[in-house]
């Protein structure tokens, strides 16, 4: 059971404007990163194209954790049996009516949301699909391929235009979003996805988000997928320019190269984290030895709940940039390369800051007992003022 239920688109006049605030508005806009909803659209499409059940299950209750609702969410996988295939559309919604069942057995009802209005159908249905594709698009849609087979046109415009794009549950620019992450993962399309990257920022998405979906899809997908999105994207952000590395955790309108040395391990599904973290296990408790060595990778936000251990600990960071406060204490940053020895029995909290994941390193001695965990950081502390170590 995922204890993340409880976590918590004539004239020309041509105006120029030197104004450094419209500058200032206009590069924060190109810079903006996609929503919590939006980033899980992100994952569910991308799992739910390559099959991947078990992270598709996670995935969704965070989408509905984050205010998804059971509309959008179907309407999704339902568009992408177009790109992906009805066994994977099937499989999908398979796993969000197993995904619902479990939440509503612990009391969540999640909302409904919209349904579709229903088609009008005052012209043909080859007519409106037309009528939708050249408003997606921008323009009418041409090429030898649709000459060499009509019937692939016709489908196209009557089936996916019409009855699928023509719903209007979904947006364009949400549309998009999905499209763009289920073929990033379905493999050998780039002609398509250089299509839909550029059909995404007709409808409203920017560079920044654009960047900001392939990180999700290294990050939280696979790097290989993500680093061939990332490849076909730049190319049409920076033509003729070297491809800009955009991994990373949640996009911040700046790239970051990735900063792991260990494995990013299994996502930690217990209750004493608020957020999403993950472990690696370096070195397990034994008798030799006895110390338990894991690498541990916080999202944007994310951090453990009040805590201590009988035996003390050792934190190293080795990546991104992080929060450290003891009982009674200061809040302390935590950069690469900064380390900080916890008392034994002295509470304490340590994970990410608001905007930069964080990694760590924790040893722990775990014959003197384990880990006391204490309640969840508030935000009153986690919000305190910064002092640094």
């Amino acid at each position: 059971m995922h204890l993340t239920l409880f976590k918590s688109p004539g004239l020309l006049i041509v105006v120029i404007i030197f104004s450094s605030s419209i500058a200032k508005a206009q590069l924060m806009k190109e810079n903006d990163g996609l929503t919590a909803k939006e980033e899980s659209i992100v994952t569910i499409a991308a799992f739910t194209a390559n099959g991947n059940q078990k992270n598709l299950s996670n995935s969704l209750y965070e989408g509905l954790n984050a205010g998804l609702t059971i509309s959008e969410i179907k309407e999704v996988m339902v568009q992408l049996y177009a790109y992906a295939g009805f066994p994977r559309s099937l499989n999908a919604l398979n796993t969000f009516m197993t995904v619902l069942r479990d939440r509503k057995q612990y009391g969540i009802n999640d909302a409904p949301g919209k349904a579709p209005s229903p088609l009008p159908m005052h012209k043909t249905k080859l007519e409106l699909g037309t009528e939708v594709q050249t408003k997606l698009v921008g323009a009418p849609v041409k090429g030898e391929v649709f000459e060499f087979s009509p019937a692939i046109d016709q489908f196209l415009k009557e089936h996916l235009f019409w009855d699928i794009f023509g719903r209007d549950n979904l947006d364009f620019k949400t549309r998009e979003i999905a499209t763009i992450s289920a073929l990033a993962c379905v493999g050998g399309v780039e002609n398509q996805l250089r299509s839909h990257f550029n059909v995404g920022m007709y409808n409203g998405l920017t560079k920044g988000q654009l960047n900001h979906l392939v990180s999700i899809i290294q990050k939280k997908v696979g790097q290989k997928e993500g680093d061939e999105a990332n490849a076909v994207l730049q190319k049409i952000l920076n033509p003729g320019g070297a491809i800009t590395n955009t991994t990373e955790k949640k996009y911040t309108g700046t790239t970051e190269m990735a900063e792991a040395i260990f494995p990013k391990g299994e996502k930690i599904t217990n209750n004493h984290f608020s957020g999403n973290a993950w472990l690696e296990t370096l070195v397990a408790d034994d008798n030799i030895y006895h110390t338990q060595v894991g690498n541990v990778t916080f999202e944007p936000g994310a951090r453990t709940n009040w805590h201590f251990h009988p035996g003390g600990q050792i934190l190293l960071a080795i990546g991104g940039t992080g929060y450290y406060q003891e009982k009674g204490s200061d809040k302390k940053i935590l950069r690469k390369g900064d380390v900080v020895k916890c008392p034994p029995n002295v509470a304490h909290w340590h994970g990410a800051s608001a905007d930069k994941e964080f990694i760590q390193i924790a040893i722990t001695p775990p014959d003197k007992g384990s880990t006391v965990w204490l309640e969840p950081v508030s935000d009153k502390d986690y919000n305190s003022i910064l002092k640094t170590p």
